[in-house]
């Protein structure tokens, strides 16, 4: 429900992350989150994963801020899909198709579920890839000429640019290859092995023969 964050003097603060699907509030929703901020002295963070975060706050506060709140954590276990990140898609000029109803499909279906180890989807609606899709676990791209899927992307300690395993999909299909890609991993990595290493380990090809 919160994650300790900074220890000075002896003194723990810890720091909170509610649900916000794809990064879309509303503006009941962003009043609320600033109101109770200030009521708790807390700190706000606009996070890379489209969230927001509430941190500097005490940890006897913490399950009267989740009530006040009226939200759920966005995430419960760090081996999980942590976010399903995507751009404004179906508000912006340069899109190929609406991809925000792509990626509340998979937000809807894939969101906290159990993974060998930290996982993020990224979904875009056009091949400039706002949100960094190629450096997300699972990136689903739209194109004029279909959708794009890659996997094993990382920009964290151990950078990795994804692969593309597919391209011309329909939603349909894009959102089927990501089944098997979830269900092929779950099933065969190791405990704590990211996606990308996976991959690295039994080779691209072992792995686009698995799931293809």
């Amino acid at each position: 429900m919160a994650n300790l964050q900074k220890i000075k003097n002896g003194k723990r603060t810890f720091a909170i992350t509610p649900d916000i699907p794809g990064g879309f509030v509303t503006p009941e929703q962003l009043v609320k989150i600033g109101e109770v901020t200030k009521k708790y002295n807390g700190a706000l963070k606009i996070t890379s994963g489209q969230r927001i975060l509430i941190t500097n706050l005490n940890m006897e506060d913490v399950p009267k801020i989740w009530e006040e709140l009226g939200m759920k954590p966005a995430v419960i276990n760090q081996n999980s899909i942590k976010n399903v990140e995507m751009c404004p898609a179906g508000f912006c000029k340069r899109s190929k198709f609406n991809t925000i109803g792509t990626g509340m499909k998979l937000y809807n279906k894939y969101q906290r579920m159990d993974m060998p180890c930290r996982t993020k989807i990224g979904v875009a609606g056009c091949k400039d890839a706002c949100g960094s899709v190629y450096c997300k676990d699972i990136g689903v791209v739209a194109d004029k000429t279909g959708f794009i899927v890659s996997v094993g992307g990382s920009g964290g300690y151990n950078q990795r640019l994804a692969d593309i395993i597919a391209e011309n999909l329909t939603e349909a299909q894009a959102l089927a290859l990501v089944d098997k890609i979830v269900e092929f991993y779950k099933a065969s990595a190791q405990p704590g092995e990211k996606l990308g290493f996976f991959i690295d380990r039994i080779g691209i090809e072992e792995f686009k023969t698995n799931v293809l």
